[in-house]
């Protein structure tokens, strides 16, 4: 599952063009981007261990599953598709929102997204794909947000900016 362009877009989230994705990242395009977060219900968050050989994020803890929609694709169906690939797991998702973020990350690329955060929950024990994942693991959100307050360096830029979103989504809702 070849993911090497992005969907450039405007503040709006219209696609403007596609482009190859590391020029996009060089480059600092704002570009079409998804993050999923799956729970199961203990209420305990999946969060997996980034492949070693990533062009960024290389090693760093993330959210369940992340990655680019490609032309002409639905974003909750290309979420759904690329949780399959890489964590093994099929279950319904739900758009929580979509937030910009904009990050310097190493290698000099720039993260420039206009990012659309899906949940969704299950108890199947993740089948993660060696190629995008080196470790899962079921971690209670106190204890990851302990985890990410203590070593921010262990986590994925966006996964720190979109987990305060999605806690803060899941609290109102709860009210």
């Amino acid at each position: 599952m070849e993911r090497n362009k992005v969907v450039l877009v405007n503040q709006e989230d219209l696609a403007i063009a596609e482009m190859d994705k590391m020029q996009a990242h060089v480059e600092g395009k704002l570009h079409r981007a998804f993050s999923v977060f799956i729970f199961n219900f203990k209420g305990e968050m999946l969060i997996h261990q980034r492949a070693n050989h990533k062009y960024h994020g290389a090693g760093l803890w993330t959210n369940a599953c992340c990655s680019h929609p490609q032309w002409n694709q639905d974003v909750k169906e290309s979420a759904k598709e690329r949780l399959h690939f890489e964590m093994g797991l099929s279950c319904e998702l739900e758009h929580l929102f979509s937030f910009i973020y904009k990050a310097i990350v190493e290698n000099e690329l720039i993260e420039y997204e206009y990012d659309h955060v899906f949940a969704g929950y299950t108890d199947v024990i993740p089948k993660p794909n060696i190629l995008e994942v080196q470790n899962y693991k079921w971690i209670a959100p106190e204890a990851l947000l302990y985890q990410v307050s203590k070593y921010p360096q262990n986590f994925t830029y966006w996964f720190k900016m979109a987990l305060e979103k999605v806690m803060k989504s899941f609290a109102d809702a709860a009210e």
